[in-house]
């Protein structure tokens, strides 16, 4: 949501790329305070109330968004990160525990989801933009979420789901495992690249020759993303997680490149979507192999990994934004993800032979 909306803030509130990225820091710096307190709530009442109260925090933020003060929007910023934060552990470890044997595929499924709305959000933000009405979108927005905390608070879930991964997340002697530490970076730095090329593509685009339709970009990303994780079951019946993983980050390598180099909106838009296809099964598969690799363990490690997944969420965007200030070029700024992205292949090939 936010990335498809920076321009309109930027413009409102008077942002260089360096102010504008202290949005981002600020949502995922509220995500890493609501793992940890879906990692209490979760342990003492259950899945439910972890999902409810970030449904009420996202609201809450996405109607503070439209006031017209920068430091407002800072704060709903935080709440949206902290409902973030409380919801998609939790549901991503429910879908974990119910489904032990095709984690992999059912979390594709559940992220599927995710991305649907990711992919459908910048249409909704570019038609009202163009109609002089963003502010509908936020109120809209409150609206829905409230629509799925009625529904949440009246469904059925199983009575230990996500309690056992999350209700013992101590991060004590979870550095010891190597695989741990191996899978605790690609956290890290998968959440930083998503966040950062997610928020900062439309700015990207907007700033391009030409680029009339610049808040639809991001739809390409989280529409491929989407794509590629609608399809993994199928793809993860030939080939193993971690192979799939790998040419993902090959493909978003090559995509990445295509956006550094891009000198118009559609090819802005190619690379876009090729990030989006190769990143699709990356976090799906980290979670399943760390259940599924770390057995007891994965109770140990789980909180740690959705917290410097978050960590990177605040980090990558803001450098994004200081390094585009800097050198006076977003362009040169998207280094920082392509770098990231080659260290993630790196470490994901030593998790393949661990």
């Amino acid at each position: 949501m936010l990335g498809p909306l920076l321009p309109v803030f930027a413009e409102r509130w008077g942002l260089n790329d360096a102010r504008a990225g202290y949005l981002f820091a600020a949502q995922f710096t509220g995500s890493i305070f609501g793992v940890m307190g879906s990692t209490w709530l979760t342990a003492r009442r259950g899945a439910r109330s972890s999902l409810l109260l970030g449904m009420a925090a996202m609201a809450a933020g996405s109607v503070m968004l439209a006031a017209p003060d920068f430091a407002l929007g800072i704060l709903a910023a935080i709440l949206i990160g902290v409902g973030f934060g409380f919801c998609n552990p939790t549901t991503n470890l429910i879908i974990a525990d119910l489904y032990p044997h095709r984690r992999a595929a059912a979390l594709n499924l559940v992220n599927f989801a995710w991305g649907l709305g990711a992919a459908i959000c910048p249409l909704c933000v570019a038609s009202l933009v163009r109609s002089q009405l963003p502010t509908y979108f936020l109120f809209g927005l409150c609206s829905l979420l409230a629509v799925v905390a009625l529904i949440e608070s009246r469904a059925e879930f199983p009575a230990n789901a996500a309690t056992s991964v999350l209700a013992s997340a101590d991060s004590s002697s979870f550095w010891q495992n190597r695989t741990a530490v191996l899978l605790c970076g690609l956290f890290f730095l998968y959440e930083g690249c998503e966040a950062g090329i997610g928020g900062w593509i439309a700015s990207y685009a907007h700033r391009t020759p030409g680029g009339t339709w610049w808040a639809l970009t991001p739809s390409f990303f989280w529409g491929a993303l989407l794509i590629g994780r609608l399809a993994a079951p199928a793809v993860l019946r030939h080939a193993t997680e971690l192979k799939l993983s790998q040419a993902g980050l090959l493909v978003g390598i090559v995509g990445l490149l295509v956006l550094i180099g891009a000198r118009n909106i559609l090819t802005i838009a190619a690379g876009s979507g090729l990030v989006g296809l190769g990143f699709s099964s990356v976090f799906p598969i980290l979670i399943a192999t760390l259940s599924s690799r770390l057995g007891s363990a994965a109770s140990r490690v789980a909180g740690v990994a959705f917290l410097l997944a978050g960590t990177g969420g605040v980090i990558f965007p803001w450098l994004i934004g200081f390094v585009s200030t800097a050198s006076g070029s977003l362009r040169s700024a998207f280094a920082v993800p392509l770098a990231s992205c080659v260290f993630m292949l790196i470490l994901n090939s030593v998790l393949s032979k661990e």
